[in-house]
């Protein structure tokens, strides 16, 4: 497998047997058998096709804020597109807005922090989400009610089927709560593009100071974790059922449910896999038998 990954990457840009836990937000996660970062479209390209051939399993993380991985870690190889493949250009447009176009590994602090620098209003809620544009995409991540979809209007990625490069615009990203096409065709996201309009700069860093002093005093934001644990469910608020049913500060191992926001599961130190999980199912479990509401997980769980 060495050999055959020195013709797609730089030596510096695959590792054997990678602690997962230094490559999440959750600081959970065994050895992966390789951790690979591509730093082109191209590398990234082959290593896909080097994968399909070799009947080899594989799995794409970015910032990896919303996954969780096993103790015994991942058998095959993961795919981190993280700094090396980020990046951002401003475009202006005909209509007097501007687009963002920004690579799959880019942290949405840093497009925020871009766009605001440059007077751009519309992203200043993603200025505190721990992800990254491809992530944000797939999952069409959201914040004090703005979403990725409200701004997005193109995105790039590499068709699963074919291993080519293909668009998808407007209404094809099907976005919807959390979700989006890419969760059913699989596509492996490239970059996105992001239309946004001038405005007041002092506007704009009001607001980003405004909205990440409202998740510094209410998230728990000084302990690892993979924030928002369930899916918000129709007519209800997940940590509202959660706190409603006696469940704050409920422990198993090092893994907790916060104090400070009971939608959140926190690493207190130590925390394993199956403590998150036993966690996660003791919750689902507690809320339908009390409320009848059965919790759908938002974090990303996957198999080693």
């Amino acid at each position: 497998m060495y050999a055959e990954l020195e013709k797609i990457l730089p030596r510096d840009s695959f590792s054997f047997d990678e602690p997962l836990q230094k490559h999440t937000t959750f600081r959970i996660g065994g050895p992966a058998d390789v951790l690979a970062a591509p730093r082109e479209d191209t590398q990234l390209l082959a290593l896909l096709a080097y994968i399909r051939s070799a009947g080899l399993r594989s799995v794409i993380i970015g910032n990896g804020s919303n996954i969780l991985f096993p103790d015994r870690g991942f058998r095959g190889i993961v795919i981190k597109l993280g700094a090396e493949f980020s990046g951002i250009t401003l475009h202006e447009e005909a209509d007097e807005t501007v687009t963002l176009h920004a690579r799959a590994g880019t942290l949405l602090r840093r497009l925020a922090n871009t766009a605001c620098e440059a007077g751009l209003g519309g992203l200043e809620f993603a200025a505190g989400i721990p992800g990254s544009v491809g992530g944000a995409v797939l999952m069409n991540a959201g914040a004090y009610d703005g979403e990725i979809s409200q701004l997005v209007f193109k995105s790039t990625y590499i068709d699963a089927q074919r291993l080519s490069v293909a668009v998808k615009t407007g209404a094809a990203h099907a976005f919807a709560y959390r979700s989006s096409s890419y969760q059913e065709d699989h596509g492996v996201i490239l970059s996105a593009d992001f239309r946004l309009r001038r405005r007041d700069k002092a506007e704009i860093l009001m607001k980003m100071k405004e909205l990440n002093a409202r998740r510094l005093a209410k998230q728990p934001l000084e302990y690892p974790s993979a924030g928002s644990v369930f899916k918000r469910p129709q007519g209800f608020y997940a940590g509202k059922l959660i706190e409603e049913c006696g469940l704050r500060g409920y422990a198993c191992g090092g893994a907790r449910v916060s104090e400070k926001h009971c939608g959140f599961i926190v690493n207190t130190g130590g925390a394993t896999c199956e403590d998150v999980l036993h966690v996660i199912e003791y919750i689902r479990k507690t809320v339908f038998e009390q409320k009848g509401v059965m919790l759908e997980p938002e974090i990303k769980i996957i198999e080693g």
